[in-house]
Parts: structure tokens; C-alpha cells; sequence
């Protein structure tokens, strides 16, 4: 996997170098736990994004040890203080959207630009999941995003939390997950996840000392 590509293709040439992490089901946890306890270390990030990011960014994550047929990923984020603005990217090189989706006999015809287009549909998945993961990260640009890219094969989603667009774009052997997302923006966590899962006590339980959620209330 070309990372500087990656990395100059979205994220660009600004002084503050993204994070990277490579994971695989030995270290996704730590990964994970990694990138989301930076992220809460800094004391302007709203922490109603931070509850809410964490779970989807856990999912996405996941997605790729599940249904990507890679014992491996890439995980890249920054974090712009002046902008206000958390960036985050989950990528593989395995099979993609569309193979994947495949393997279900619901969508065994699916064709690559819509099987891209309903990933983040509800439901909608090889079997191997819920389908819930893709669809809780773009509540969660509905509700705080900037900006979500899904970009397999020779085509990516790009959604701005109103309107989704799909466009031919150069070939993506794999998946990328890319997010952009404002930091300071108070939001209810759980509407993200759409009530099914209580996503803010379960960040709280991980990253917040007892003195910290004293001070949440």
C-alpha cells in the first residue's frame, strides 16, 4: 500500500504530519485506543464528537479485518487545531465494496458504482456484519461532518452530510474510508448510532477518568 500517496492525496502538505498505524486483529484495539485517546487529550475537541467518532471509527476499523480478506490495514488521522477539524482514513488493498458485497446472494449482481453508492445504506452488507458501521459514520457527517469518501474500485462516494455523489475516480485496489469531521460541535452521540447502542457510555467507560465524568455533568 503506497501511505505517502495516500497521505498526499488527502491530507496534503501541512506542518502537522498525520498519525499512521498499521493494525491487524492483534493490534486493531490498540489502534484503536491509540488514536481516539490522542484525540482525547486535547482539551478543545467537543467530547459528544469524540463518543460518537469513537464507535464509528471502531467499526470502520473492523470492517476491514472482516470483510476485506486482508490480515491488515492502514489507519491515518490529524488533527488541525486551527481549523478545528479531525481527518481521519481507513484503508486496505483487498478485495473491495463490490466483490465483497458479492458474496451475498442478495446482491450477487450488484455492479461496482452502486454497490459503492449503498454502502452506507442500512442493512446492507456481505452477511458478515450488520451493515450498521458505514451507515453510523455517515449519520455521524450528517451531524458534525465535513466531508465522508468511500472509494473503491474505480469509483467513490463522496458525501457532505445533505447531498451523495458518486464519480469515476483512479483505480483503488481495496477500500479507502475517509472522513472529515468539526471538533467543536456539541452533538448527541447516540442519535448518530441511531439509539441502538450507547455509544457515549461506552466511550466514557474507556477514555474518561472518574474526576473527568464528574466534570461531563
Amino acid at each position: 500500500m503506497n501511505v505517502d500517496k495516500l497521505i498526499n492525496r488527502y491530507f496534503g502538505n501541512e506542518p502537522c504530519p498525520p498519525v499512521i498505524e498499521v493494525f491487524d486483529s492483534d493490534t486493531i484495539y490498540n489502534t484503536y485506543n491509540d488514536i481516539v485517546s490522542l484525540l482525547n487529550s486535547k482539551p478543545d475537541v467537543e467530547v459528544s464528537v469524540l463518543q460518537a467518532l469513537s464507535y464509528c471509527f471502531y467499526e470502520v476499523l473492523d470492517n476491514v479485518l472482516t470483510h476485506s480478506e486482508r490480515k491488515c490495514g492502514t489507519a491515518i488521522m490529524r488533527y488541525v487545531q486551527e481549523n478545528n477539524k479531525i481527518q481521519i482514513l481507513v484503508a486496505d488493498d483487498g478485495v473491495g465494496v463490490a466483490y465483497s458485497l458479492r458474496t451475498n446472494p442478495q446482491y450477487t449482481n450488484i455492479a461496482d458504482e452502486d454497490a459503492v453508492k449503498m454502502c452506507i445504506v442500512d442493512g446492507v452488507t456481505d452477511g458478515k456484519g450488520m451493515g450498521f458501521g458505514l451507515y453510523s459514520t455517515a449519520r455521524l457527517i450528517k451531524s458534525v461532518g465535513i466531508r465522508l469518501e468511500i472509494h473503491s474500485g474505480e469509483y467513490k462516494l463522496v458525501y457532505d452530510g445533505i447531498d451523495t455523489k458518486i464519480h469515476r475516480d483512479i483505480e483503488w485496489n481495496g477500500t479507502i474510508v475517509y472522513l472529515e469531521l468539526h471538533s467543536d460541535r456539541e452533538i448527541d452521540p447516540n442519535e448518530v448510532v441511531d439509539n441502538r447502542t450507547d455509544c457515549e457510555s461506552q466511550y466514557n467507560d474507556n477514555f474518561c477518568k472518574e474526576d473527568e465524568l464528574d466534570n461531563l455533568w
